[in-house]
């Protein structure tokens, strides 16, 4: 059985590998701008199915997919990745100070069942934190945006990153802001049939790996 992150977030593996699990990783080159929906949830989920079921189609029989997008609802607009530096600060003067909750839509395909998409077992839900950023200087604001590291993430901040130092406090699950939630995977995995230890024993995280 292959076990593949439809993900190219090198936050999303390291979550998985501090969990203990190796995963292939297989991007999807799912076009974000191409979805639209009702609410930061729902385009989160629709984002994370069209991923897992993309790289479901591409790996066929016998893999489990799991496949995740993440998007801060910020006064119920839907904010995904910045369009440039001055998109990205725009939002920091806007948040600063403020609540928002970060979104993370989960999708897991099991394609064990055989070939046709059909037979497989498909679990989905989309999981939200609520994220307080702190009150932070225009100076740090542009430090922060000067690292380049707000570009590439939902919501141009990180938890595990730079962008921890300028988030107040969160209500609910710390790994989901930095991209998968690891106890609605652990669900989701028994939803489809599998479990944390079977994972554990077929795609451990190298010893090498490991020490690092």
């Amino acid at each position: 059985m292959r076990f593949v992150l439809a993900s190219q977030s090198p936050a999303r593996l390291a979550l998985l590998r501090a969990a203990g699990l190796e995963p292939e990783r297989i991007v999807s080159g799912v076009d974000e701008d191409e979805f639209q929906a009702a609410s930061p949830a729902e385009l989160a989920l629709q984002l994370a199915i069209a991923k897992a079921q993309t790289v479901a189609a591409r790996v066929g029989a016998d893999a489990i997919v799991v496949g995740c997008d993440s998007v801060l609802d910020f006064e119920g607009a839907a904010l995904g990745k910045p369009a440039d530096l001055a998109d990205a600060r725009s939002r920091w003067l806007r948040m600063r100070g403020k609540d928002a909750v970060l979104m993370t839509g989960h999708c897991v395909v099991d394609t064990r069942p055989g070939a046709d998409p059909d037979d497989w077992k498909v679990a989905i839900d989309v999981n939200p934190t609520m994220v307080r950023f702190a009150e932070v200087s225009d100076e740090e604001i542009d430090a922060y945006l000067a690292s380049g590291e707000p570009l590439h993430v939902a919501g141009a901040f990180t938890l595990d990153g730079l962008g921890g130092w300028f988030v107040e406090s969160i209500v609910g699950d710390p790994s989901n802001v930095v991209g998968l939630s690891l106890p609605l995977l652990r669900r989701l995995l028994g939803e489809v049939g599998t479990s944390v230890p079977e994972l554990w024993r077929s795609h451990p995280v190298p010893a090498a790996a490991a020490a690092d």
